[in-house]
């Protein structure tokens, strides 16, 4: 009995049955429009009307890459490249330093 369910179960999964499946629907439309995200366009001279996620979201989007583009041209510079010029300008400066203290 377990096993003719599970068989069954199977069969309606892959879709090998015909008729009306337990996972998938045949959706409310035969062929699709052909247009992005099957919506179509407004008629012409008429602008479409935003839905209430998107200006939101575009502003999110725009602050999100001012404040990195900002915050990142900003950061300070830790490379240990930096790090070794300014130590080696720094002993350039004592030994300098050094040399004019004994000429004097």
């Amino acid at each position: 009995m377990l096993r003719q369910r599970l068989i069954q179960t199977l069969r309606t999964r892959g879709g090998s049955t015909t008729g009306p499946s337990r996972w998938t629907s045949p959706g409310h439309e035969e062929q699709p429009k052909g247009y992005l995200f099957n919506r179509t366009p407004p008629p012409p001279g008429q602008s479409r009307k935003w839905e209430d996620w998107e200006l939101p979201c575009y502003i999110t989007s725009f602050l999100t890459i001012v404040i990195l583009g900002v915050g990142l041209n900003a950061k300070p510079d830790l490379t240990i490249e930096t790090w070794a010029h300014q130590k080696a300008l720094e002993r350039l400066e004592i030994e300098q330093a050094g040399h004019s203290a004994e000429s004097d």
